[in-house]
Formats: structure tokens, C-alpha cells, sequence
């Protein structure tokens, strides 16, 4: 049984917690984590997910995300979660989601990573990934045209990639 923390609609932790898959009680928000790993070409590390994994099976996703459990700040959920899922220990304490993305239950973090990562050193989670690759924003909209890819909106794909080295909603000179 995994527990969430409950938070209000300005983001304020509340002193309630509820069980994941449980429904929503109203204004009732939980916190989600993605963080995405780039390299040096500009290539995203992308995971697919396993064929029995609920939700997007076999489909291919952004490097790594998943809901904060609780007791979890974001930074601590993101470390959780690329731990968790790919096996690579990455700091995040000092660092902000480069943005946040409401969805109807909650808000969800980004965190933008640019690092060398040699795929053969990370461990897999066997419930969750079955494979980690690079690819490149073309080669990801090409997955999403497909149905390969989850269906995150082209936009989303294209400002992550954008802002990746950057924190703000403005070109740096």
C-alpha cells in the first residue's frame, strides 16, 4: 500500500494522507515527479515500460517519473525515482524543477538533468523498465506520431528540450 501526501490547491502540504488508486476527494491535490537525463548531443534518455506494467504498457517515456510518497519533498521523490527505476544516484537537494505542470489531482515537477550516462551501468527495475535508450527530439516525436511514445503533448517534448540548460520562460543571450 503506498501513501501520498495530500496537498491543497496552492500547494500546501495538509495533515491528510490517502492510498494510491484511491479517488480524489475534492481539492485534494498529490504530487508527481518526472525528471528527464540529456547528454552532450542533446539526446534524452528515454525508458520503456514493461508489457505488464498498468497504465502505458510497453510504451516508450521520458527518462524516469512516478508520484511522491509520503513524507517526500520533490527532489527527494525525483532521487527516489531515478534510483528506483534506472539505478543512478543524482543529488537534486540544491535543485529546482525546471517547471510545474498542474494536471486535474495535482502538480507535476520537471527536473532537467544534463549528464553522461553509459546505459550498460544502470539497473533496471524489472517492474517498471525494460529498456533505456537515447534519443533525440525528432526520433521522440516520431514515437509519439507513432503511438510508440506516450502521448505527452509535442509542445511539452519540444520546451523540454528547449529550457534544458536554462532555468525561465525567455532565451538567455
Amino acid at each position: 500500500m503506498e501513501l501520498w501526501d495530500v496537498y491543497d490547491i496552492n500547494r500546501n502540504k495538509t495533515d491528510k494522507t490517502m492510498v494510491r488508486g484511491e479517488p480524489f476527494e475534492k481539492d485534494d491535490y498529490h504530487l508527481v515527479v518526472h525528471i528527464c537525463i540529456f547528454n552532450s548531443k542533446g539526446e534524452m534518455l528515454i525508458q520503456q515500460r514493461q508489457p505488464f506494467k498498468e497504465g502505458w504498457s510497453n510504451m516508450w517515456d521520458i527518462t524516469v517519473g512516478g508520484s511522491a510518497v509520503k513524507g517526500d519533498t520533490s527532489q527527494s521523490a525525483a532521487e527516489r525515482e531515478l534510483f528506483e527505476e534506472i539505478g543512478l544516484k543524482v543529488d537534486l537537494k540544491n535543485i529546482r524543477p525546471h517547471i510545474t505542470i498542474n494536471f486535474e489531482d495535482g502538480f507535476d515537477d520537471f527536473y532537467l538533468i544534463e549528464q553522461e550516462v553509459d546505459l550498460r551501468k544502470l539497473s533496471l527495475q524489472y517492474e517498471e523498465v525494460q529498456k533505456v535508450k537515447w534519443a533525440s527530439k525528432e526520433e521522440i516525436f516520431s514515437m509519439i506520431e507513432s503511438g510508440e511514445f506516450i502521448p505527452y503533448y509535442q509542445s511539452v517534448i519540444q520546451l523540454l528540450f528547449d529550457i534544458r540548460k536554462q532555468y525561465g520562460s525567455h532565451q538567455t543571450r
